[in-house]
C-alpha cells in the first residue's frame, strides 16, 4: 500500500501561517513526522496562495526536501505552477493531478513524462465530476486510454475514484468502493488511490468514519492513499485491513509494526 501524506496543506491554518511567516522548521518537522509515520510520498500543497502558488509551494518545497529524502507529490491544479517548481525537485515525483478536462490533460500530461512522474488522475472530466461506479469506472477507461496513447506507463497511474463527503451524497462512498474494484479488474497494471478524508467532511467522529471507508476500499483492491500517516489509530487500521485482504503474508509486517509500537491497537 502506497501512503501519500497529506498534511503539508495550506489549506490547513497551521501550514498557512507557518507559509506566510516563512516558519521553514515548523514545515520540517511535519515533514520528518510524517516521513517518521511511513510515508512514500509526501504531498506538498499551496493552493490556497492563488496568484503566490508557485512562489510558496517552491518555498515548500526547498523545506520539505531540506528535511527528508522522502519524494513528494506535487499537489496543483495549475500545469503552470507544475511547470515552475518541477525543476526543483530532486527525486522522482508524483504529480497530482489531471483530469480528462483538456487543458489540464494536455499541459500536464508532458510535464509528467519528462519528469517520469508517477500521476493522480481524477475521475472528472469536462463534463463534471463522476458520481456513479459506473461513470467513474468509464472515465477510468478514458484516462487509461488517454494516458497510455501518450506514451505513459499505466504502471505509473493512479487513478482516484473521487468519493465524495458522505453527509451530502449517501450512496457515495458504496459508488467508489464497486468503482475501485471495477478499475482494478479492467486496468490491472493501473493503480487505485483515494484522498481519505473526504468520505467524513461534515460529519461528526470524521476519523472513525475515516477508518471504515479505508478498510472496505482496501479489501475491494485500493492499493494507495492520501490520507495523515500520523494517525495512529488510522494506522492500525490500514495494516489490519491488509492482513484481512491478504496481502501481508502470514501477517508478518503487522506483527512487526505491533512489536515497534507504529500504530494504536485500540
Amino acid at each position: 500500500m502506497l501512503i501519500v501524506a497529506e498534511r503539508i496543506n495550506t489549506s490547513r491554518r497551521a501550514i498557512a501561517e507557518a507559509v506566510a511567516a516563512g516558519n521553514a522548521d515548523f514545515i520540517k518537522q511535519e515533514a520528518l513526522a510524517q516521513a517518521g509515520a511511513g510515508a512514500d510520498y509526501i504531498d506538498v500543497n499551496a493552493g490556497t496562495f492563488l496568484e503566490q502558488e508557485a512562489e510558496r509551494l517552491a518555498w515548500i518545497i526547498e523545506a520539505v526536501q531540506e528535511a527528508t529524502d522522502v519524494p513528494l507529490s506535487l499537489d496543483s491544479a495549475s500545469p503552470d505552477v507544475l511547470e515552475s517548481v518541477l525543476p526543483k525537485v530532486r527525486r522522482r515525483p508524483m504529480i497530482n493531478s489531471i483530469t480528462l478536462e483538456p487543458g489540464r490533460l494536455s499541459r500536464i500530461l508532458p510535464l509528467a513524462l519528462e519528469a517520469k512522474a508517477k500521476l493522480i488522475a481524477l475521475c472528472q472530466s469536462g463534463q463534471g465530476l463522476a458520481e456513479t461506479a459506473e461513470a467513474k469506472a468509464a472515465v477510468a477507461d478514458r484516462l487509461v486510454e488517454a494516458t497510455g496513447a501518450a506514451g505513459f506507463p499505466t504502471e505509473d497511474l493512479y487513478i482516484d475514484p473521487l468519493v465524495f463527503p458522505l453527509a451530502t451524497n449517501t450512496a457515495s462512498a458504496l459508488e467508489t468502493l464497486q468503482a475501485i474494484e471495477t478499475i482494478r479488474r479492467r486496468h490491472p497494471a493501473a493503480h487505485t488511490i483515494c484522498g481519505l478524508t473526504n468520505v467524513s467532511y461534515g460529519l461528526p467522529a470524521r476519523k472513525l468514519v475515516n477508518r471504515t471507508f479505508l478498510t472496505a476500499a482496501v479489501l475491494r483492491g485500493l492499493d494507495a492513499v492520501i490520507l495523515d500517516p500520523t494517525d495512529a489509530r488510522l494506522g492500525g487500521a490500514l495494516k489490519a485491513a491488509l492482513l484481512v485482504a491478504g496481502r501481508d503474508g502470514y501477517g508478518l509486517r503487522f506483527i512487526k509494526a505491533f512489536k515497534k509500537g507504529l500504530f494504536d491497537p485500540s
